[in-house]
């Protein structure tokens, strides 16, 4: 087992896909269509906030002075958040170049969005779904730090600190349940717009190349930046299990999945 790092550490936690099931009138909205047909949480890790932010602002900077971008519609929002699925190509691949320079890793946990499965585990509650994939998603990793900022991506009334905490907790739970070890570390949480924090703009991108993955086939987005990622799990795929822990040593392709639910 890791020994804990005494350095301070970040985290900073988004969300791709959305968490509804179904219309006003019951109506499978996944099954029609009309909902994503998989929703993941994930983070990315760092020792270098600072580094980060320097480098996504100087980026904002650079596409400022550029003449060309500025013409381009959608540009007067990626100025103040990036964001993969807004940001119009010229932005995005800039941003994906900017983010193969930054020292970070990813982790993703990636649910299939079952109707019934959402129903008998989460009592169809997107706060209850929301706070299992994080707790989860941290279960091997609070052990590992004394002192930890962790930064959430707000998210309507499903990301609330006192949320967060009881998921996170739920993880300190399910690590000393396996391993028989309580720890205890210093840990702030902030619940912040990823336009006030350059590291949820960077974890948003991390999400939309895996959600890309998933939803077209598309893997030249995830590829470009797949050194940056130690971790994915399509946490349901119970068909490929143990294999559906995507690790260097297991990498992902999205031609390893179990195929999505019909569409």
């Amino acid at each position: 087992m890791q020994e804990v790092e005494i350095e301070k550490h970040y985290y900073f936690v988004d969300e791709s896909g959305d968490p509804i099931f179904f219309d006003r009138k019951g109506n499978d909205l996944v099954k029609n269509g009309g909902s994503s047909p998989v929703f993941m949480v994930g983070f990315i890790d760092t020792e270098k906030m600072n580094d980060i932010s320097r480098h996504v602002t100087e980026l904002r900077q650079d596409i400022m002075s550029d003449s060309y971008l500025l013409r381009i519609p959608s540009i007067s929002k990626s100025l103040v958040n990036f964001h993969a699925k807004d940001d119009c190509p010229e932005v995005r691949e800039k941003v994906f170049k900017c983010i193969k320079q930054l020292d970070f890793k990813t982790q993703i946990i990636v649910a299939r969005k079952d109707p019934d499965k959402f129903r008998k585990k989460f009592n169809g509650e997107a706060k209850s779904m929301y706070g299992y994939l994080v707790s989860k998603l941290f279960e091997n990793r609070l052990h590992l730090h004394s002192n930890i900022d962790m930064y959430f991506s707000k998210m309507g009334n499903i990301v609330r600190e006192q949320n967060m905490r009881s998921a996170l907790n739920s993880a300190k739970d399910l690590f000393k349940n396996k391993w028989g070890i309580e720890h205890s570390n210093e840990m702030r949480i902030f619940i912040q717009e990823p336009s006030q924090i350059a590291a949820l703009q960077v974890v948003d991108y991390m999400l939309w190349a895996v959600y890309r993955a998933y939803t077209k086939g598309e893997m030249r987005y995830f590829e470009f930046v797949r050194e940056k990622y130690s971790l994915i799990v399509d946490i349901f795929d119970t068909e490929k299990y143990p294999k559906n822990y995507y690790t260097d040593k297991n990498g992902f392709d999205i031609k390893k999945i179990s195929p999505l639910v019909a569409r």
